[in-house]
């Protein structure tokens, strides 16, 4: 298991204790701030997938470097990965197929399917979730008269994108 793997499943767990705590706050009818810990939950379960691929990418390139990881070509492939995480965000499938395509020459979304998730399906799931978090990111809800504006995660979806990551998770490191 890979470090990145120990890393993000440390991280995972703060997506699930603001879901807990969501659950627990959530009375009828729930509290009007109960949506914030959804939001901060999405978030937080997309920081602990951006960590992991940018985590796993470096681990499995010092791997491949072995003995040569302090030579001036390594040097030179390491400050050049050091430059693209700097821009690196919002790992859709794209960006992180790129990323590890060409630092490792591995098509990591080659191997992401899973029960009933064909590559389709979990490009679609997770290009869609990280469009969410971004809304979450960028986007509060205001506070107006009337009857309250539908919230942007449910809690079901929140459930399911902590594990469809978790699952993400487990086929990346498959691939490598």
């Amino acid at each position: 298991m890979s470090q990145a793997r120990l890393t993000f499943d440390a991280a995972i767990q703060d997506a699930e204790e603001l879901l807990w705590h969501f659950d627990r706050s959530n009375t009828k009818p729930p509290p009007p701030n109960a949506e914030v810990l959804k939001r901060a939950g999405i978030i937080m379960a997309f920081t602990a997938w951006e960590t992991y691929v940018e985590d796993r990418v470096r681990e499995a390139l010092a791997a491949r470097l072995g003995s040569e990881g302090e030579g001036p070509s390594a040097r030179f492939v390491k400050r050049r990965l050091d430059e693209e995480l700097k821009k690196f965000n919002n790992p859709n499938t794209e960006k992180t197929r790129k990323l590890f395509q060409e630092f490792l020459e591995i098509d990591v979304t080659a191997s992401w399917n899973w029960n009933q998730y064909d590559f389709t399906k979990v490009k679609t799931t997770l290009d869609t979730l990280i469009a969410k978090r971004g809304e979450a990111v960028h986007r509060s809800s205001p506070k107006r008269g009337g009857p309250p504006a539908p919230h942007l995660i449910t809690r079901d979806e929140l459930k399911k994108a902590i594990n469809f990551l978790k699952s993400l998770v487990d086929a990346t490191e498959k691939a490598l």
